[in-house]
């Protein structure tokens, strides 16, 4: 049983002055466990909650399952994640009738920030317009995945 995940990343350059003050975040460590090909396994504790994830593809649509881990099996995995880890606040934005998922990244990827957004169909990511902010869109750009980010760090292109 596999579902399927339809979503676009942006870059984001600046926020606008004071924006994130209107929005709640919520802190992400995320670890991966294995990367081999266009499939990732990665654990994650948001809030109080801890997953395991199943991701397979690459670009606008991937192949995802995920799983609700208790926090005692996080633990003992955590360590496997070992120089594969991103953390990154989430905040997320109701506009257009969509829900944007803003990450800002800390640690080793600060100043990093990505501007993630799920769609129901191929057909509804073709009506989305991102925001202002957005430098461009990096969909398709296997570099911000965060599995790469994860492991190879800022793409080099980031600093420009």
């Amino acid at each position: 049983m596999s579902n399927l995940e339809i979503e676009r990343k942006f870059l984001v350059a600046t926020l606008p002055p004071g924006f994130l003050n209107q929005y709640q975040g919520e802190d992400i460590e995320q670890g991966y466990l294995m990367r081999e090909g266009e499939t990732e396994l990665r654990i994650r504790k948001r809030g109080g909650r801890c997953t395991m994830t199943l991701k397979q593809g690459c670009g606008l649509e991937r192949r995802e399952q995920e799983q609700d881990i208790d926090g005692d099996l996080f633990a003992m995995l955590w360590p496997l994640t070992a120089g594969k880890r991103i953390e990154k606040t989430r905040y997320l934005i109701h506009q257009q009738g969509f829900c944007l998922e803003l990450d800002v990244f800390s640690g080793v990827l600060a100043p990093l920030v990505l501007l993630e957004v799920e769609f129901d169909s191929i057909e509804e990511s073709r009506h989305f317009s991102p925001p202002g902010f957005v430098i461009r869109e990096v969909t398709d750009n296997k570099a911000y995945s965060n599995a790469m980010l994860a492991t190879v760090g800022i793409p080099a292109e980031t600093h420009h």
